[in-house]
């Protein structure tokens, strides 16, 4: 994957006339949903569709004219810092909210796209095209603003609350929940493993903390070199790298420290406590802030953590 400022001014006009052609198909997926129970929204949503392909349009004439017939297949996956849209389908059961916040989320990172590019971008016409084109994102946005306000019974909020709290899921909760995921669960293995093959505390502990400290680095390093935040609005890649790498160790640390308990017995019963607490926490967080079912995530997170934790004990009873 290639960084958006490693692309020509040939390039982003490639990659912006698909991202136009997806948010169109996207809009329309969505108007095609909402039609039944939100006919207002859906006339707002077909609207949108067709404007982002007068977008598509205008975009393909000026790259014809600056650059011949050929467009070459560039898609946001294949570019670093982009979101992957969310398939309509996913949100077929969860209303006109999940509607809207990915379509605002859409907006955003559209927006931040247009106007990055058009700083970087020397040529009068192209700067001109991409800095409108950021404009009526931004308008785009306030629009599915409204949805929310004319369907959501009570759910009128400031737009800055509901800016602040995407902030939040985005450069806080997601990174931070990837790495007490990791933490909490991958090592469980070997901290029981340690723990029944020697019978000593002082062992688990030692494991635990390795395990825990090396992993958090790990993941640390992985989440601050997947994304640098410019597109996606996911934040400095180094605070999410930060927030991911505490998260990792500290989700192994919590089942580590009662290994410092001298009495085998003792310490892993209060560990295994810890687990249970740690798995419940995480599944809290997936059902407040990622619109998880809860029981879902419950039983998706008790039972991904009843089989490392089994594994461990096996292999250090064997």
């Amino acid at each position: 994957m290639r960084s958006i400022d490693e692309l020509s001014e040939r390039e982003v006009l490639a990659l912006a006339i698909s991202a136009e052609e997806e948010d169109g198909r996207i809009y329309a997926d969505f108007a095609e949903r909402l039609r039944e129970d939100y006919p207002e929204s859906a006339k707002i949503f077909e609207d949108m569709s067709a404007e982002e392909n007068s977008h598509r349009r205008s975009l393909i004439d000026l790259y014809a004219q600056k650059f011949g017939q050929h467009i070459p297949l560039i898609r946001r996956q294949d570019v670093r810092g982009f979101t992957s849209r969310r398939p309509v389908w996913q949100l077929k059961t969860l209303g006109i909210e999940a509607v809207r916040q990915s379509a605002r989320q859409m907006e955003i990172e559209s927006s931040r796209f247009y106007r990055h590019a058009a700083e970087r971008s020397t040529d009068t016409a192209i700067r001109k095209l991409l800095g409108d084109l950021a404009a009526v994102e931004d308008v785009h946005e306030r629009t599915a603003e409204t949805i929310e306000e004319r369907h959501m019974a009570g759910g009128k909020r400031e737009a800055e609350d509901a800016s602040a709290e995407r902030r939040f899921i985005l450069q806080i909760v997601q990174p931070g929940l990837v790495g007490l995921m990791d933490g909490s669960v991958s090592t469980l293995a070997p901290v029981f493993a340690a723990a029944f093959a020697t019978h000593r505390s002082h062992n688990a502990f030692l494991v635990g903390l390795a395990a825990s400290i090396g992993a958090g680095i790990s993941m640390g390093f992985a989440e601050a070199l997947s994304d640098d935040g410019k597109i996606s609005g996911r934040g400095h890649p180094l605070v999410r790298g930060l927030i991911t790498g505490l998260m990792t160790t500290l989700g192994g640390i919590g089942h580590t420290l009662p290994y410092l308990i001298t009495d085998f017995w003792t310490a892993t019963s209060v560990a295994g406590v810890v687990v249970a607490v740690e798995l419940a926490l995480i599944s809290w967080v997936r059902w407040r802030y990622m619109d998880s079912n809860l029981f879902s995530a419950t039983l998706q997170v008790a039972f991904g953590g009843a089989m490392v934790l089994a594994c461990g004990v096996l292999i250090g009873s064997s």
